[in-house]
C-alpha cells in the first residue's frame, strides 16, 4: 500500500522532472568550481606547472569566488523580474561556460582570478534563479524532491572535481564542466515557464499552455486559476524593498532564511569543503589520503542528498532539518572533545580513526537535512512579488556567512586551538535543531499561496463545497456547479471582494439557499 502511494505520488509528473534535470544539469559544473581550489591548487602549487600561483594568489582564488557571488545579488534581482526565471538560468549557464574556456586556456594566473569571479557572479544568479524556477513549476505533492536535486547535483560535480582533477592534466575538467553547460544550454530553452512568471506578466493563455505541458493533463483549469488568484493577491502588495521588513510575513521569511543561512556555515560545511587536508592533518590521521579522503567525503554527501531528496515529501522539513541538525551536532562534538584531549596531552592514537569517522558521519548527516532543507524552503517562504529580492537578500547573507565561518575557523583555531571552533559549530547545530522545531512552519504537501497564509498567521480559505460563481468577484471564480442565489444568514446580499477579506472569517458559514453547501475558511495548523 506505501508503495502504491509512493508511485501514486510521481504519477504525472515525468515532464516536471525532466525540465528540473535540464534546467540543473548546470549545477554540476557550478559544484566543480565550489570544489575546484581543493585539488587544484595542490597541483597548481607544485614548481612544474605551467601557472604559477603564490600563497596569495591561492587565498584570492578562493575569495574572488565569493566576491563575485556578491556582485552578482544586484544583477541577480533584475534577471528573475527582467528575463525571468529560465532566461536567467540560460544566462548564468552562458557565462559559466566562458569561464571555463578561461581555465581551460589559461597561461596566467589572471585568467583564473577573472573565470573565478564569473563562476561566483552566475553561481549567484543559477541558485536563486533555479530554486525559483522548480518551486513554481513543481506540482506540491513532489516539490520538495524536485527541489532537493539542484543540490543533489551539485555534490555531484564536487565529486567530480575531487575524483578527476588531481589525476589528469589541468585542461580535463575544464573540458567536463564545458560539457555539461553545453547540454543545458541545448536542451532547456524547449522547457516550459514558469506558469507564475508568465502569469505576472500579463500572459495567461501562455501560462495555461506551459502549465499543461508539465502536468502532462490538459485539464489545469483549476491550477491556473489558483496561480491566478495567488498572482493577483501578492500584485495587491507592491515589491519594495521595504515590504521585507514592512511584512509580518515576508520579516518572518527573513528570519528563517537568515537562520538557516548562518546555520549551516555555521556547522562548518564551508570549512570542511576547504580545510579537510588540513583537520585531518591536524588529528594525525593517517587512515586516508587527502584525496581520497575528498572523494569519500563527497561521495557521503551525495548519497546522503539523494536519500533525503527522496523522502523529504513524505517526512517533511521539520523533521529531516531537525533531526539532521542534532546528528550533525553530534559529530561535530565528538570531532572537538578529541581535539581537546590531544591538546592537553592525552594519548589518542588508539583513537586516530574519530576524526575520520567524525568527518564522514558529519558529510552524511549533515546533507541529510541542514545541507538541503534551507534551499528547498527558500522558494517557498517567498511571495511573488519579492521572491527575488528576498531570495537575493538571503543569499547576500548565505555568501557573507561563509566568509565569517571561516574566518571565525582560522581565528580560533590558531589563537585558541582547533578543538574551540568546533565546539561552537556543535552548539550552534544544537540551536538550529530547537530553531527548527519552535519556529519554523512545516511546508510539506502546502501550495505556495498557502504557504502565504501560514506566514502571515491568518487562516486560509477552503471551498467545501461550490458555490455560484457569477456571484464571486474575479479572483474567487472557479466551478459553477448550484444555480441558487447566495444568501446570507441575516437575508442581506453581501459581495466578497477578496480572498484578503475572509481572512479574518473563521468557521463562518455562507449559507446557499437549495442545496445547503458551505463556503468555510478553515484554519491551518
Amino acid at each position: 500500500m506505501r508503495e502504491k502511494s509512493a508511485l501514486q505520488m510521481f504519477h504525472g509528473t515525468l515532464p516536471q522532472l525532466i525540465a528540473v534535470l535540464t534546467g540543473t544539469i548546470g549545477a554540476i559544473s557550478d559544484g566543480m568550481h565550489y570544489g575546484w581550489t581543493a585539488p587544484v591548487l595542490q597541483v597548481l602549487s607544485r614548481n612544474d606547472t605551467h601557472i604559477h600561483v603564490s600563497k596569495t594568489d591561492e587565498i584570492w582564488l578562493e575569495s574572488i569566488y565569493m566576491i563575485g557571488g556578491i556582485t552578482g545579488l544586484p544583477v541577480t534581482i533584475l534577471a528573475v523580474d527582467r528575463i525571468g526565471r529560465k532566461g536567467s538560468i540560460i544566462v548564468s549557464a552562458l557565462i559559466a561556460l566562458v569561464s571555463w574556456v578561461l581555465i581551460a586556456f589559461a597561461n596566467h594566473v589572471v585568467y583564473l582570478y577573472v573565470a573565478r569571479f564569473m563562476v561566483g557572479l552566475s553561481g549567484d544568479v543559477a541558485f536563486v534563479a533555479a530554486p525559483m524556477y522548480i518551486a513554481e513549476i513543481a506540482d506540491k505533492r513532489i516539490r520538495g524532491f524536485l527541489a532537493g536535486i539542484i543540490y543533489v547535483m551539485m555534490l555531484v560535480g564536487i565529486l567530480v572535481i575531487y575524483a578527476v582533477a588531481p589525476y589528469v592534466p589541468f585542461y580535463v575538467p575544464s573540458i567536463i564542466g564545458g560539457v555539461l553547460v553545453i547540454i543545458q544550454l541545448v536542451s532547456f530553452p524547449f522547457m516550459p515557464d514558469s506558469p507564475y512568471y508568465l502569469m505576472s506578466k500579463s500572459k495567461p493563455e501562455k501560462a495555461k499552455r506551459h502549465l499543461e505541458r508539465l502536468r502532462d493533463s490538459d485539464c489545469v483549469d483549476k491550477e491556473i486559476h489558483e496561480i491566478a488568484t495567488a498572482v493577483q493577491r501578492q500584485q495587491q502588495e507592491k515589491g519594495r524593498l521595504m515590504d521585507l521588513v514592512v511584512s509580518k510575513s515576508n520579516r518572518k521569511a527573513i528570519l528563517i532564511m537568515l537562520v538557516l543561512n548562518g546555520a549551516q556555515h555555521f556547522s562548518s560545511i564551508s570549512v570542511m569543503l576547504m580545510n579537510l587536508h588540513e583537520i585531518l592533518s591536524a588529528a594525525n590521521s593517517r587512515y586516508l589520503s587527502s584525496n581520497v579522503a575528498g572523494i569519500l567525503f563527497a561521495g557521503m554527501m551525495l548519497l546522503s542528498a539523494v536519500i533525503a531528496d527522496f523522502i523529504v515529501d513524505k517526512f517533511g522539513r521539520k523533521a529531516l532539518l531537525t533531526v539532521s541538525s542534532l546528528c550533525t551536532g553530534v559529530s561535530l562534538l565528538s570531532l572537538a572533545i578529541f581535539f581537546s584531549l590531544q591538546i592537553h596531552g592525552y594519548n589518542v592514537k588508539p583513537f586516530s580513526w574519530v576524526p575520520v569517522v567524525s568527518v564522514m558521519v558529519y558529510a552524511f548527516v549533515f546533507k541529510f537535512g541542514l545541507g538541503m532543507i534551507p534551499i528547498v524552503m527558500t522558494a517557498e517562504l517567498f511571495p511573488a512579488k519579492v521572491k527575488a529580492m528576498g531570495m537575493t537578500f538571503a543569499d547576500f547573507f548565505y555568501v557573507l556567512f561563509a566568509w565569517i565561518s571561516v574566518e571565525v575557523y582560522k581565528r580560533l583555531s590558531e589563537n585558541f586551538g582547533m578543538d574551540v571552533p568546533f565546539y561552537i559549530f556543535s552548539f550552534s547545530c544544537i540551536l538550529t535543531a530547537l530553531f527548527a522545531q519552535i519556529y519554523i512552519p512545516e511546508t510539506k504537501g502546502k501550495t505556495l499561496d498557502e504557504i502565504q497564509f501560514i506566514l502571515k498567521g491568518v487562516p486560509f480559505p477552503i471551498r467545501s463545497n461550490s458555490i455560484r460563481s457569477d456571484n464571486l468577484p474575479e479572483c474567487l471564480k472557479e466551478y459553477k456547479k448550484g444555480s441558487s442565489p447566495i444568501s446570507m444568514k441575516n437575508s442581506k446580499e453581501k459581495e466578497i471582494k477578496s480572498i484578503e477579506s475572509l481572512s479574518s472569517i473563521k468557521e463562518r458559514d455562507i449559507e446557499v439557499d437549495q442545496p445547503v453547501e458551505t463556503y468555510r475558511v478553515i484554519e491551518r495548523v
